[in-house]
């Protein structure tokens, strides 16, 4: 999607993890490797395009860990709430809100979305630090966190709410 604003956009970034192991894709246009993730459009929340740029771009169906308040009512609906919040400048002028979530894979299978990306790949924490061209510190640092989180939960020590 294009830019909805020339100073800011709001995306979402899915670490999706599997026995120990998170999902990356070597980003076709910024050659990185990144978590799966996207510009939220302006018809759906946060957690449908996660839901949505994780089905793209992997092929997979996921569930998204966190927490969802009991606040529903009407004319209001209480959404799971991103793992983390962080704001990146993509270049001089234009910066992204990112709402990060933790995923488990719930059907599909691994699919290159060849358009967007290089590759895509399942790494253990030690086969992140092998990844060429390397990875940046701060999407290690979400990846091994989600890999510890996530296990935590795959092992049956850990919320998913």
């Amino acid at each position: 999607m294009a830019h909805i604003h020339e100073k800011i956009d709001f995306t979402v970034a899915i670490f999706v993890v599997h026995q120990d192991r998170v999902l990356v894709i070597h980003h076709r246009k910024l050659r990185r490797w990144l978590p799966l993730g996207g510009h939220i459009e302006l018809d759906e929340d946060p957690e449908q395009a996660a839901l949505r740029e994780a089905k793209e771009e992997s092929g997979l169906d996921v569930r998204l860990l966190g927490e969802r308040p009991p606040t529903t009512e009407p004319g209001t609906r209480a959404l799971i709430a991103p793992r983390f919040l962080d704001i990146h400048r993509i270049h001089e002028t234009h910066e992204h809100i990112g709402m990060i979530y933790f995923a488990q894979p719930v059907a599909g299978s691994v699919d290159l979305a060849e358009e967007e990306h290089l590759a895509i790949r399942w790494c253990t924490a030690e086969e992140l630090d092998r990844l060429e061209p390397p990875m940046t510190q701060a999407v290690k640092w979400y990846c091994l966190q989600a890999i510890r989180e996530v296990g935590a939960v795959e092992r049956g020590h850990g919320s998913t709410d």
